[in-house]
């Protein structure tokens, strides 16, 4: 079917389709919408992101609900508030001619109050997210004991963020007779088991394989040490001028500080994750589909609500813990027919987890280079000499050029285009002429080569019976240093003492920060060792009863020495560091 009319749609559907300037059903929308308008069943329909499931189930709902009557005959459920407020808004198109109908949206956040007003005035469909729902009904504050139809919108993702047995409150309030459909990006075996527990031999359908990742969107991936993470971030935007991107964090608090340092350094960023007001949400939001935000740092559940169709790229600056996750942060790229890219920064312990994406997706990976800082330095120059030979004259400056061309009188085509371009040549040149080249080698000699030489091993006085094991004192170390997740590795923990590495660029830092430094009323003492590796680090001798002694502290190898003198002989120079933010101010575009 090609055409929306030939799908059985009423004449009010069809103005709005043709006032929202949709020409084609997508293949989800072919396979669904038919089904749904000729029987009464449950359908179960697995597909990516961005391919109009809304309109899939949308618009059926709308056809069959009687307008007429003010009781609630339509549930929808949604992992967040975002998409939430989404699918309402897209109803309210799909029906401005559906004279009398009422969509509502319930979700946390909001008036309570306001929400309930809402459903009494007469809502036929009822838009919500499961924790927000499950409080109104125990508060008899909605009654949907005779709906018909109810619609498990992402699935996937609501059982992901642990709503199982919301859900299963939720629709024991509804009644057995009612038509259950379930769309999806992935099929999980949670998915199956929700569907097998409250749906009656439901219809199938596939767009694509499942889990299988569109076909508009390329994969990279590109290896990096964990500390430059950061730094490959920059110059992947810096490398794509026009980029319009999501950039996806595992936490609020790293989705916040990379936001931050974003627009410490002049990108236009905004960070969205769930500890910002709905207010903000918002604000945020309208900024991002206005292309006042080119990038938007979230988590997974706050990017659950982003449709925008111009996304160019996606970059997974960590891998999310679900490897199935992979597939939305993917699919908020390459919608509505368009191409887009998804890249993935990773360190070499995690490229493993390539080869498990790629076998979910089923679509391969293209392993790439982080630019260099020259490389970057010609795309900027050409962008720029693009968007000047594309401008068009602006003739309001018609009563400059005379005093314009009198200051270049002396200077000819050819020295002035150099002037002109180095204007925002120079700030990339200066910035990235002494970068260091960031990609680092999958194999494991040649990286630990590099490790070893950058890497700097410490002691520190506590360990098991303190109560830390090798995570809760990485934990430890990282917030009370400020250091991001990387920073921190190699973790030994001992009964009463361990050890843990840092670059070395920190090491400075973290011996002047221990300098007299007292944790639950006792002294904690951090040393250099001299062995930087794993092996060995921190092991006792059997015979002996005793630690290694290229594990011992300097200070108890060598007569007790002060804890000064062994930092000043450890202390490394400045002069070869550089700050990950010092760069030029980027030129915010509007």
């Amino acid at each position: 079917m090609s055409t929306f009319q030939e799908l059985g749609l009423n004449e009010d559907l069809l103005n709005a389709i043709n006032d929202l300037g949709f020409v084609t059903p997508s293949e989800v929308q072919q396979k669904a919408i038919p089904v749904l308008l000729e029987e009464e069943r449950d359908l179960v329909a697995l597909a990516q992101t961005g391919t109009g499931k809304t309109a899939a189930f949308g618009f059926p709902m709308l056809q069959k609900i009687n307008i007429k009557s003010r009781t609630t005959q339509g549930l929808i459920l949604s992992p967040t508030r975002e998409l939430c407020l989404q699918i309402t808004n897209e109803l309210k198109l799909y029906g401005k001619y559906c004279k009398g109908l009422n969509v509502v949206a319930i979700y946390g956040g909001a008036s309570v109050t306001e929400q309930a007003n809402q459903i009494k005035k007469g809502a036929q469909i009822v838009v919500a997210t499961p924790g927000r729902m499950k409080d109104m009904i125990s508060r008899k504050l909605v009654d949907i004991s005779k709906i018909e139809y109810s619609v498990l919108d992402e699935a996937d993702e609501m059982l992901n963020m642990g709503f199982y047995e919301d859900i299963t409150d939720i629709l024991a309030h509804t009644p057995m007779e009612k038509s259950t459909w379930l769309f999806s990006a992935t099929m999980p075996k949670e998915v199956a088991s929700i569907a097998k527990k409250f749906m009656y031999d439901p219809l199938e359908i596939t767009v694509g394989n499942r889990n299988e990742s569109t076909n508009q969107v390329s994969h990279e991936y590109y290896v990096v040490n964990g500390r430059d993470r950061y730094l490959a971030l920059k110059r992947l935007a810096d490398a794509n001028p026009d980029i319009f991107s999501v950039v996806f964090c595992r936490t609020k608090r790293d989705t916040q500080r990379v936001a931050e340092k974003l627009v410490e350094d002049g990108y236009n960023a905004g960070a969205l994750h769930g500890d910002l007001s709905q207010n903000q949400r918002d604000l945020v939001m309208k900024a991002f589909r206005n292309n006042q935000i080119q990038m938007l740092v979230a988590t997974d559940v706050a990017a659950r609500g982003i449709d925008v169709d111009d996304i160019t790229h996606v970059i997974n600056y960590q891998l999310p813990d679900e490897i199935e996750t992979y597939t939305h942060r993917s699919g908020r790229t390459g919608r509505a027919g368009k191409t887009g890219v998804s890249m993935v920064i990773v360190a070499k312990s995690e490229v493993r987890k390539i080869k498990s994406i790629e076998r979910i997706i089923k679509k391969q990976f293209q392993k790439k280079d982080i630019p260099s800082g020259m490389e970057i330095c010609e795309v900027q120059l050409m962008s720029l000499a693009n968007k000047v030979h594309n401008t068009e004259v602006n003739h309001e400056i018609d009563p400059y050029l005379d005093s314009i061309n009198d200051l270049f009188e002396d200077t000819n085509k050819e020295e002035l285009i150099k002037k002109f371009f180095s204007v925002e040549f120079t700030r990339f040149f200066n910035y990235y002429k002494d970068s260091k080249d960031l990609t680092v080698s999958e194999s494991g000699e040649s990286h630990s080569r590099e490790r070893s030489s950058d890497d700097v091993r410490y002691f520190i006085n506590v360990g098991r019976k303190d109560g830390y094991d090798w995570m809760s004192l990485k934990d430890f170390l990282k917030a009370i240093l400020e250091l991001g997740r990387d920073d921190v590795f190699k973790v030994d923990v001992k009964d009463s003492f361990s050890f843990f590495n840092t670059e070395k660029a920190l090491q400075e830092k973290v011996l002047s920060f221990f300098t007299d430094f007292k944790y639950n009323g006792r002294f904690v003492n951090v040393e250099i060792t001299e062995n930087r590796g794993r092996s060995g680090g921190g092991k006792r001798d059997r015979k002996r009863g005793r630690r290694n002694r290229d594990e011992q502290p300097r200070g108890e190898r060598r007569s007790r020495r002060s804890k000064d003198s062994g930092r000043r002989g450890a202390s490394g120079s400045k002069k070869n560091r550089r700050s990950a933010s010092d760069r030029p101010r980027r030129s915010r575009r509007k």
